[in-house]
């Protein structure tokens, strides 16, 4: 009841935590879907680049006119990361190059950032991770989202004296997922274009979750920020149901799964045939552990924990996260305690571009759940020694040979000249970090 007795406090003292939100869309429209009903929190400023909508939203959300006229719209981001207007700043807009500049902005400005935008930590996390500690600001994973959510139970296995043999989370997933575009991705989740446009989905966006990209920067995030490593050649996704976790989810020389004990990993929810798993994790995260001795492996069994044939592999497991709705946990903590809900640390994993199709000299890549490219999860060491383009990076570069179909594209393969300023920046950045990624490694 920490979080919860430190809010009553700021209330009663009419001392709110103030926070400023980057980016109105889905997960920042739970986020303030909540906002009502949270006595010390209060929204200072939000900015979005269609401040009208954002604001309409809020009173679609059941924001009171009041409320509403009490903050401040903006399309400029940059005047919202204001000590005097925000305790906290939650950068929720999905753009990786316009995220690294948010929260560099936040860190240099003194305040903390919780970065819901997953895209730019993959991308430059370790780099932002180690100034916001130079400087004394919270760098911040967003709760509710499934790293913050897989890392708090890593936490709960290691400081209860549990080996952590992989952490995760579920997804759908097939094999041809990897090639699906905007103009197929609805085919795969059973809608047509009519009833997803009238939903208001992003086909590109969602195409980014069939397709692995977002799995693989999820699970970047956790690795970076937990110690876990990332597998050789890319997420398996093996089919697993809550019950099979601990079979599945084990090493190779064990009789599971795993290149190797100490990894991430996402479980589907689809056998390869496309027939359902038997109670799937598709929207929740794990933690498989190993018993340390006899003793705690008898225990498992005594309490009824779902374990392997051995008695020594078991799993804990969320089925479900609520994203958004669950934010103002890393807020409340970054502002209330200083502290993190999660937060990169090193640099152990990587998403790099993978190619769709071939891909003809002179294209222009479209990035993330785009038709050209998708992200493939491996470890960093491997990725700089390959010169991998970050799949974060796959924007707005035009193609310079010709690159084969299932080939991994590289920083020789592409021109920026042409980039716009977000993205130079963000290109300058990620070359800086790489270039001094093994000094990243020894200050954590």
């Amino acid at each position: 009841m920490y979080l919860y007795e430190a809010l009553s406090d700021r209330h009663n003292n009419n001392n709110p935590v103030r926070v400023a939100l980057i980016g109105a869309g889905k997960f920042g429209s739970m986020f303030l879907s909540q906002v009502p009903s949270t006595n010390g929190l209060i929204v200072s400023v939000i900015a979005d680049l269609d401040p009208e909508r954002a604001q309409q939203n809020c009173l679609d959300m059941g924001w009171s006119e009041k409320l509403t006229a009490e903050t401040r719209f903006t399309d400029d981001a940059q005047t919202a990361i204001d000590p005097d207007l925000a305790d906290v700043v939650v950068e929720a807009t999905g753009n990786p190059a316009a995220g690294i500049h948010h929260a560099s902005l936040c860190i240099e400005r003194g305040i903390s950032v919780v970065m819901v935008n997953v895209e730019a930590d993959a991308l430059a996390g370790p780099l932002l991770a180690q100034r916001a500690r130079e400087a004394g600001v919270v760098y911040s994973m967003a709760y509710g989202d499934q790293p913050a959510l897989t890392c708090e139970m890593i936490e709960w296995a290691r400081v209860n004296g549990f080996n952590v043999v992989a952490a995760g989370k579920g997804t759908r997933y097939l094999p041809q997922y990897h090639y699906s575009t905007p103009d197929t991705v609805w085919d795969y989740y059973g809608l047509t274009h009519e009833q997803a446009k009238k939903a208001g989905m992003n086909s590109q966006m969602f195409n980014s979750f069939l397709d692995g990209t977002k799995s693989a920067l999820e699970m970047a995030a956790i690795a970076n920020a937990s110690g876990l490593n990332a597998p050789t050649d890319g997420l398996g996704f093996p089919p697993a149901g809550m019950d099979d976790l601990s079979h599945v989810l084990r090493p190779r020389d064990a009789g599971g799964q795993l290149e190797h004990t100490g990894q991430v990993e996402v479980v589907s929810s689809l056998e390869r045939d496309g027939r359902p798993v038997f109670k799937d994790l598709r929207w929740g995260m794990y933690v498989v552990i190993e018993a340390p001795n006899d003793y705690a492996a008898a225990c498992f069994r005594q309490y009824g924990m779902n374990t392997d044939e051995s008695g020594r592999y078991s799993a804990m497991y969320k089925p479900f996260h609520l994203i958004g709705l669950e934010l103002n946990t890393s807020i409340l903590s970054a502002a209330l305690l200083g502290k993190a809900t999660g937060s990169t640390r090193d640099f152990r994993a990587d998403v790099v571009a993978v190619a769709k199709r071939n891909i003809t000299t002179g294209e222009l890549l479209d990035g993330e759940g785009g038709e050209t490219v998708w992200g493939k999860l491996i470890p960093a060491s491997d990725s700089i020694a390959q010169q991998a383009l970050p799949v974060g990076l796959a924007h707005h570069a035009v193609v310079t040979r010709d690159i084969k179909a299932d080939d991994l594209l590289t920083w020789t393969d592409v021109d920026f000249t042409n980039a716009p300023d977000l993205l130079a920046d963000a290109i300058k950045q990620r070359r800086y970090m790489e270039a001094n990624m093994a000094d990243l490694q020894a200050s954590t």
